[in-house]
């Protein structure tokens, strides 16, 4: 046989040899499957909490500082956020519930909010600004009302960490620095990540990893994994006392916490399991995506349902 002959068929075999699959979680998609949201919450009351800053009257000495006279700047961008951050919350509390009833107020009017609506469950925003830029009264009061309400609340992003530190947490950088350390060019965890569930016990992961429930993530059963949406700087040093650890990752250990105790519920996330169930829309604004994740949406249910079956 030819040499020529012989390199042909080295070739030819060659193009029929299968690769060797990557290893979990390299071997997964890079996209999340849509599966269509049903409604089968028949009714839910929940109070949404806006934690961004709203005007000179929230800021600290050191914002003041910091912001000299491009305070009212700043104080625009985080109102913007806020819509954007409170009308998305809104809506995916709509698309789980078949007769939702939902209200907005801010952190510092809580306690009155909650006395006047009787929600069913509360959910907190997440935050744009570092916590010493608020005013320290401001902490001081969401502290006593967060510690003491026996209302199931969901704190998200910065909600967590406004959690955390009222439970006697520190916040620091992903990288263990404080806050005014290091205000500019943070590690950051930032899109869609993978998060590693380590209580899958607790029933906020009820039917993650669920084949009955339709279409699923291969990569929630094998390795007991999250794909949700990251968008933050900062973390909590540990987590506090009365608090059990749900979830974790590499670049922050406390991605998900509990508390079951002293007659409260409290669930936090440091992902923004509420932008992890979006759809693509004409409009394509920032805080849309054009592919959809089960695992935000399945965790945002479950508090719902928790919720309810707490005050039950």
């Amino acid at each position: 046989m030819s040499q020529e002959v012989q390199d042909t068929q080295t070739t030819d075999n060659s193009l029929n040899e299968v690769a060797e699959p990557l290893p979990f979680p390299f071997n997964q998609q890079t996209f999340c499957r849509y599966e269509p949201i049903e409604k089968t919450i028949e009714a839910a009351r929940v109070l949404i909490v806006d934690d961004l800053l709203r005007d000179e009257d929230d800021l600290s000495d050191v914002a003041r500082r910091d912001w000299g006279a491009d305070v009212l700047t700043h104080l625009k961008r985080e109102r913007q956020i806020a819509a954007l951050a409170l009308q998305n919350i809104v809506s995916n509390v709509a698309r789980l519930v078949k007769h939702p009833h939902t209200r907005v107020a801010h952190m510092t009017t809580m306690a009155e909010a909650v006395s006047d609506f009787r929600p069913d469950a509360i959910v907190l925003s997440g935050t744009l600004r570092d916590f010493d830029y608020y005013k320290p009264e401001i902490l001081h009061g969401f502290a006593e009302f967060i510690k003491s309400t026996p209302v199931p609340v969901l704190g998200i992003c910065g909600g967590h960490q406004l959690i955390g530190l009222s439970f006697g947490a520190r916040v620091v950088t992903l990288d263990s620095r404080e806050q005014q350390e290091r205000r500019d060019n943070r590690v950051v965890e930032y899109q869609y990540r993978f998060v590693r569930i380590i209580n899958a016990e607790d029933p906020i992961f009820r039917g993650i990893d669920n084949p009955q429930s339709g279409i699923w993530q291969d990569y929630t059963k094998e390795g007991r994994i999250l794909r949700v949406w990251q968008n933050h700087g900062l973390q909590l040093d540990r987590v506090p006392n009365d608090f059990k650890l749900l979830a974790t990752s590499y670049l922050c250990k406390n991605q998900m916490m509990v508390k079951r105790s002293q007659g409260q519920l409290i669930y936090s996330v440091q992902f923004h399991l509420e932008k992890s169930f979006e759809d693509w829309n004409q409009n394509r604004t920032r805080w849309e995506h054009p592919n959809e994740s089960r695992d935000g949406r399945i965790l945002f249910e479950n508090f719902l349902r928790l919720a309810l079956e707490y005050q039950s």
